[in-house]
């Protein structure tokens, strides 16, 4: 893999994508401390664990809701601006909590509340992030560049679960108070960047909002692959989320300590990181819609151990294989993605996508604790497993999916108008 892990140093000499990248990084671990502890403090509060899938589910459904407005918002505005704005709103609602926290005061009205609306800000954040990296980052170096992407996701699940649990035994609102300051340091970095991340709006694009969503929509039609991915997708998050909701309250009922439960978390980010420093050389050496299918397979088989044995070493050895080729799977689709989508409809493109692939995800802990709560642990995750297997039989008999090539390949199927970007970019003139 020394190609590889030279594109990757390549990569580090853009400025730019670098400044993004670490900042983000920091963020993205006070997030992944926060979110693991919101389950938890609604269950020491309540004993409920309805109130914990719902606490979960509304940063979540915070996301989802803001996915579409969001992705034109992005196409429209400077999407510098939007990112710093998030996270300040970030720094400024888990600050909130601090406070409460502090003086005895956390409820879960307001937790749920700080959960919904820093969803939001996060569903601002991301369709901003993407379009951002396809401006800052050459069209050769894009899967580089969504590994490593994934590799800060995966970075902050090792160390998010095992500093958050620790945290929350000392006080329930000191992983808040570092993602606070994560969230401050994320408003630092992007203020940075130098690159301008205005939007280059078509001449002639529709100017009326739901009109331009709609544009969005319309681009992705005329993509088989994406059509099929936005089903495939949708419901494999539901499912394997849903599944290990599952595991994660089986052990809180069982009373595992929090610092125990986050080693899954551990074990899903050691996974993920070997995923994501492979991730290109396997994304340049598998046809994507080939890595797709195996990729949805490896949600299946992982999660069958979990029907037997309901133990912290099975969840983590679970999450640990089926992380191992996620990040090549998201990294290539993602580049595949990006490369195939016109600088004037990233935003809106890739919010469209993340909009119906991600709208299960409220969905998942609350059909995860509905099936614990009235068939158990058991019964909840064999009924998961039967509906993931439903699941990968999606992409294995999709002729739209297995016929997406290598990137080596992909400029030729690319629109006209991406091709002529990336000229423009290059300085490269047409044979």
């Amino acid at each position: 893999m020394v190609r590889d892990m030279t594109g990757y140093r390549e990569l580090a000499r853009n400025r730019d994508f670098t400044i993004l990248w670490v900042g983000e990084t920091v963020s993205e671990l006070g997030s992944t401390m926060s979110l693991f502890v919101f389950p938890l403090l609604g269950y020491h509060l309540t004993g409920s664990t309805a109130v914990a899938a719902l606490l979960e589910s509304a940063g979540l459904l915070g996301m989802v809701a803001m996915m579409l407005p969001s992705g034109l918002l992005a196409d429209r505005f400077d999407r510098r601006t939007l990112m710093i704005g998030a996270s300040a709103t970030g720094a400024l609602l888990y600050g909130s909590l601090v406070l409460a926290g502090i003086l005895g005061e956390l409820t879960v009205p307001h937790l749920g509340a700080v959960a919904l609306l820093t969803g939001i800000a996060q569903g601002v954040f991301q369709p901003a992030q993407m379009a951002a990296i396809r401006t800052v980052v050459s069209t050769d170096q894009l899967a580089t560049a969504f590994s490593q992407n994934q590799a800060r996701q995966h970075v902050a699940s090792l160390l998010g679960g095992p500093l958050g649990g620790a945290l929350y035994a000392v006080r329930a609102w000191a992983p808040f108070a570092v993602d606070a300051v994560s969230y401050g340091i994320s408003c630092l970095t992007l203020s940075r960047i130098r690159t301008d991340l205005r939007p280059q709006p078509r001449e002639g694009a529709p100017t009326r909002p739901v009109e331009q969503v709609k544009e969005g929509y319309r681009f992705i039609r005329h993509q088989p692959f994406f059509r099929t991915l936005m089903v495939w997708a949708g419901l494999s998050n539901l499912v394997v989320n849903a599944c290990f909701f599952v595991v994660m309250m089986r052990l809180v009922r069982e009373g595992v300590q929090p610092a125990r439960i986050g080693l899954v978390s551990t074990a899903a980010g050691i996974g993920g990181i070997l995923g994501a420093l492979a991730a290109p050389y396997v994304i340049d050496r598998l046809r994507t819609g080939a890595l797709t299918v195996v990729v949805g397979w490896m949600c299946v088989l992982p999660l069958v151990p979990l029907m037997w044995w309901s133990t912290t070493g099975a969840a983590c050895a679970s999450v640990f294989a089926i992380l191992l080729l996620n990040p090549a799977g998201n990294a290539g689709i993602g580049a595949y993605r990006s490369a195939m989508t016109p600088d004037e409809l990233q935003g809106r493109v890739s919010s469209a996508l993340s909009f119906v692939t991600m709208g299960t995800l409220p969905l998942a802990p609350v059909l995860g604790g509905f099936l614990l709560g009235t068939y158990g642990g058991q019964a909840a995750i064999a009924a998961m497993v039967g509906a993931s297997v439903l699941t990968a039989l999606i992409p294995t008999f999709s002729r739209s999916m297995n016929s997406v090539p290598r990137p080596s390949e992909w400029s030729a199927t690319a629109p006209a108008s991406v091709r002529e970007t990336d000229v423009e970019r290059t300085g490269a003139t047409c044979a």
